[in-house]
């Protein structure tokens, strides 16, 4: 029997995902972790074919974990699965060692898709994103300024974009607002910038939010 962890704190997610993986791919036995810590904890419990695992999680980010995991255990795969667009994140994930990216956004079909090429031994990036990855090799370009920051501060300047105090980012992250100070400090300071007005002008420029 194929045993799949998935981490993600909805529970409503974890529920389609579970019914989607067996419609597919018959009995399978399922284990749940709504945040990293649990996620962790349940890798000696059993062993895994496959990790599936959210990057905003409470606490510490998936891509956080995500270096745990391949610390722990080398060589299991995990397939990130994010409300966030490819377009940073996902190569993030897969410089992280993330085994393959898909957004929540994507078709049932090909969840199925990028999961039976990982447990196949292969990775699974979308068309889309395979095609940027071949456009960046071939430019060769310096590295972005936001390519130096790290995934937590990554997601706060996300959320600096779309307009979120920073009280109300340290409440959905479960962090406290003087962690999230010293996120934003770090981001205008590695970014080169004076205010959230520049922040959000360059998410937009490079399609770091909608």
């Amino acid at each position: 029997m194929m045993n799949i962890l998935i981490a993600d704190d909805h529970a409503v997610l974890r529920k389609g995902v579970m019914e989607t993986i067996e419609d597919e791919l018959g009995e399978v036995h399922f284990g749940e972790a709504q945040n990293g810590r649990q996620a962790i904890g349940q890798l000696q419990d059993r062993k895994w074919d496959i990790v599936l695992m959210d990057i905003q999680m409470e606490g510490r980010s998936g891509l956080e974990i995500l270096a745990d995991i391949r610390k722990a255990c080398p060589r299991l795969p995990v397939l990130v699965l994010s409300m966030y667009p490819e377009a940073e994140f996902a190569v993030q994930a897969l410089k992280r060692g993330a085994a393959g990216y898909l957004t929540k956004q994507s078709a049932p079909e090909e969840l199925i898709t990028a999961i039976k090429k990982i447990l196949a031994g292969g990775r699974y990036v979308s068309p889309l994103l395979a095609e940027r990855l071949a456009v960046d090799l071939q430019r060769k370009t310096e590295n972005l300024p936001h390519e130096t920051l790290s995934a937590r501060e990554l997601e706060v300047l996300r959320m600096v974009a779309m307009g979120k105090s920073l009280k109300e980012i340290a409440a959905d992250l479960s962090l406290s607002i003087k962690t999230i100070g010293t996120y934003h400090t770090r981001i205008l300071e590695k970014m080169s910038m004076n205010s959230d007005v520049e922040i959000t002008r360059y998410a937009l420029l490079n399609k770091l939010v909608d």
